[in-house]
């Protein structure tokens, strides 16, 4: 009787507006983005040209030398690839950084929402009825796992400063200052995952002084740099899907420029 209750329950609502647009957005965006950059990982391929290096690539902690569009060697953290990597996978570098940025994205708390509702159906939307689900025990495997987002918080904060580096690098070929529109393209990458970023609620709550009522504590030195927080953090979806989308048109720019398909207009003349 319950689990055909269940099932009549399930998508059952009163809402008359068109509540499915927005995880159906969401199931097409993020599976489109996470098959673009799984299938970009396995290339260890075209990720850097002129003085642009790829945000899947970055850092850079091995080179394998002789690859197409692969980064010099000097650019690398260790070196030569090493012998000891698995034969069945490509000598991909993305493949070494790739889980830490996507641990923060996996584990934030709107993407969390977000995917719960557009790929497990838990729920489809607001009173909306959910997927059913059997012997419920709470916080669970993958709600504990989740709560790492706090930790993996300071690791996107690392990963801040180095593709902020990779910026400034990107207005200099072979020691000469100059810049093209890949240059701009990677300037904006860090900004927009900065906004991403600093406007995490993990973030905030870190600036708040770790308060659950800061407007108790009263007005300190940090007030005014939480107040920003709390602005990025009130738009931290839209920062969401701005950052992760301008990854990914930075890895398609530089991998385009890499493979001849598109030119990038600079000041080196390259």
């Amino acid at each position: 009787m319950e689990q055909t209750l269940s099932r009549i329950l399930f998508l059952q609502r009163q809402r008359t507006d068109n509540w499915w647009v927005e995880p159906a957005l969401v199931l097409f965006g993020l599976g489109a983005f996470i098959v673009y950059a799984t299938w970009a990982a396995f290339q260890g391929s075209h990720y850097y040209t002129v003085a642009y290096l790829s945000p899947f690539y970055s850092p850079l902690i091995y080179v394998k030398s002789g690859v197409a569009g692969a980064a010099p060697l000097w650019h690398a953290l260790l070196g030569e690839w090493p012998s000891w990597w698995p034969s069945f996978l490509p000598a991909s570098p993305a493949f070494l950084i790739l889980i830490f940025p996507g641990l923060f994205r996996f584990t934030c708390y709107y993407y969390r929402g977000a995917y719960y509702k557009a790929f497990a159906g838990s729920p489809p939307g607001c009173a909306v009825g959910a997927v059913p689900q059997k012997n419920y025990r709470g916080e669970t495997f993958l709600l504990i796992f989740q709560n790492l987002h706090r930790y993996a918080l300071y690791m996107a904060l690392i990963y801040l400063l180095i593709l902020g580096a990779d910026a400034v690098a990107a207005y200099f070929h072979e020691g000469v200052f100059g810049f093209g529109v890949g240059s701009l393209v990677l300037t904006l990458n860090p900004i927009l995952l900065g906004f991403y970023t600093l406007g995490c609620h993990s973030f905030r709550h870190l600036i708040g002084g770790r308060k659950d009522c800061f407007s108790c504590a009263g007005a300190g030195p940090l007030n005014g740099v939480y107040q920003k927080v709390s602005w990025m953090n009130r738009n931290h979806k839209l920062f969401a899907w701005l950052s992760l989308i301008w990854v990914g048109v930075s890895d398609v720019y530089v991998r385009l420029v890499s493979m001849g398909i598109i030119s990038d207009w600079n000041t080196w003349g390259i």
